[in-house]
């Protein structure tokens, strides 16, 4: 893989792209979590690296794309939008673990026709329906409470929270590192407060499919999940023994379920 970097006026986004793009083959763009960054997918772009051509990023404000002023959804789908023109990228399938999902949303949002499939994974739906003002209320109070926690118990809560495996946490939590605590709670609250603001009744017309950790106590990720499917006919998928992070908990079996989708296409 090849470390590139894009300018923008809000400071530096990393991608990963193969050392040789090969036309034949489909692309597939991989989109970590919130406070997450690319290697996040190191299983995935180990079992999918000889088939496809692989696209890895830190999200604005995350990993290596820091730092960065203006984090918003916005700002991510453009940003996505100006790596495809860079790297002549007409469309990808595009993978998107929990927040990676509302920026895939994003994008798809303004830019169609560079989504040729969706894999959600641990995500949840663009849509004014599915959350209630009690949902947007507490979304909306997650920086400030997330400064309740010291640093060092806010890390491994997090890294707790959102893995099933020993292999998950130590992921998760090397993730976090970087932070700190500031900057940490703020990015949160920015996450959230920006899919608030971002989220719209979308219609997506490209294939579709959910993926959900059995052991996910993310939030309400889970009903949004089950109510997603009813609203669109979008195939759901549980992930058994996996948590938030499912492809990093359970890499195999959301391999085969990812591969199995792309073969469908």
């Amino acid at each position: 893989m090849i470390e590139k970097f894009i300018e923008t006026a809000d400071g530096k986004v990393y991608y990963w792209v193969p050392d040789n793009m090969i036309k034949d083959r489909k692309n597939l763009f991989f989109l970590h979590g919130m406070t997450g960054d690319h290697t996040m997918f190191a299983q995935q772009y180990e079992y999918f690296k000889d088939k496809y051509n692989i696209i890895m990023w830190d999200t604005p404000a995350h990993g290596k794309s820091r730092p960065f002023k203006n984090f918003d959804y916005e700002i991510c789908a453009i940003s996505v939008k100006k790596i495809f023109d860079t790297e002549n990228i007409a469309a990808a399938v595009f993978i998107g673990q929990s927040m990676g999902g509302f920026i895939t949303q994003a994008v798809i949002k303004r830019y169609p026709e560079i989504v040729s499939a969706f894999v959600s994974i641990d995500s949840t739906p663009y849509g004014k329906e599915y959350y209630s003002r009690s949902d947007i209320f507490w979304l909306k109070q997650i920086e400030w409470m997330a400064h309740l926690y010291p640093l060092k118990a806010m890390k491994k809560a997090i890294a707790k929270q959102n893995t099933a495996t020993k292999a998950g946490y130590d992921n998760m939590f090397s993730m976090l590192i970087p932070y700190e605590k500031d900057e940490l709670c703020h990015l949160m609250g920015i996450g959230y407060a920006g899919f608030i603001k971002d989220n719209c009744d979308l219609y997506i017309a490209c294939p579709v499919l959910l993926m959900i950790g059995e052991k996910d106590n993310t939030g309400k990720v889970k009903t949004y999940n089950r109510l997603w499917s009813e609203k669109t006919g979008f195939p759901l998928i549980t992930v058994k023994n996996a948590a938030h992070n499912s492809n990093v908990d359970q890499p195999d079996d959301v391999n085969n379920h990812i591969e199995k989708f792309i073969s469908s296409l």
